[in-house]
């Protein structure tokens, strides 16, 4: 009993400040335990890489629309041409019957003659009003 009356007499023991914890570092040869950021890491550049493939893929499509627009473009320009020389072939046939000599030797062999230029005549088509 003495003995216990001897630690109950004894000053309260106060307890000491707790240290902060530390990580124990990995021995060696062995992988260092995943934490969360680290997984939280892997998915940011699995979002990223998805991200890049489909910018990818835009500007790819983007490329494709570009390329049939340039084909439509250079058959349109290829048909233009070719209206562009057939109305300049049709021009020079109308040109070509619409010409003097051809209609003279048509009216030659119609029987028609030239006027006589004493007979020609003019007459007045404005109303009498505006005389």
């Amino acid at each position: 009993m003495a003995s216990w009356q001897a630690t109950a007499a004894a000053p309260a023991r106060t307890r000491a400040p707790a240290r902060p914890r530390t990580r124990p570092k990995p021995k060696p040869g062995r992988p260092a335990p995943r934490r969360a950021s680290a997984r939280a890491g892997v998915a940011g550049g699995v979002v990223w890489i998805a991200v890049a493939g489909a910018l990818l893929a835009g500007i790819v499509a983007l490329n494709v629309a570009v390329l049939r627009l340039n084909v439509k473009l250079d058959h349109l320009n290829t048909q233009r041409e070719q209206l562009r020389a057939d109305n300049a072939a049709l021009g020079a046939k109308l040109s070509a019957a619409a010409s003097s000599p051809r209609i003279q030797t048509l009216a030659k062999l119609r029987g028609f003659v030239p006027a006589d230029p004493t007979s020609i005549g003019y007459v007045d088509i404005t109303p009498k009003q505006a005389r």
